[in-house]
């Protein structure tokens, strides 16, 4: 196994530290022939890899390839194994921070028992349905609460499919149907 130096150490460890290890930027001071040289020298012992950057991440350049692109350097395997670090370690630290940020899925939000609006759903869940007059009636609401709770508590909050028809006798009703 070869020794690493001082500026080889301080790449590796803080490329394996950056998102999708990428070893750019190098550490301060270290420019122009003297950067080459230990970046070739890393590369030839397959510590480093020159891997396409994605400029709209804004990853730092090491070289541009002359057609409006560059590439960058990305601490490979050998390279993490170098300065002690299992791999399975870094791919499994990636998938944590990348997991971190996804927010869980919403809690659907459910009724409280007892309520003018569980007194509302039932009347639509009966087989059949309600009227407008019969909602006003139960819940001693007015006609426009009683369609906003229908369209903004049922339909969009709790996700409840209410559908209406017109019924000759009865004139429009109400009903939750089950969804598909």
């Amino acid at each position: 196994m070869t020794k690493l130096t001082e500026t080889q150490t301080t790449i590796l460890s803080a490329g394996a530290q950056r998102r999708d290890n990428i070893a750019m930027p190098l550490p301060k001071g270290l420019h122009g022939a003297a950067a080459k040289m230990v970046v070739t020298k890393m590369i030839d012992h397959g510590w480093l890899q020159e891997v396409d950057a994605d400029l709209r991440r804004s990853e730092p350049l090491w070289r541009e390839t002359g057609d409006g692109h560059g590439t960058t350097l990305a601490i490979t395997d050998a390279g993490l194994l170098a300065i002690g670090i299992e791999p399975v370690v870094v791919q499994t630290m990636a998938a944590i921070r990348k997991n971190a940020n996804i927010a869980p899925a919403p809690k659907p939000p459910t009724p409280r028992a007892g309520t003018k609006q569980a007194l509302l759903i039932a009347l639509l869940q009966a087989p059949e349905g309600a009227t407008m007059e019969a909602i006003i009636a139960a819940t001693n609401w007015q006609a426009h609460t009683a369609r906003g709770v229908i369209s903004g508590a049922l339909k969009k909050k709790l996700g409840l499919v209410v559908t209406s028809e017109k019924d000759l006798r009865r004139g429009r009703v109400y009903r939750i149907s089950q969804p598909d």
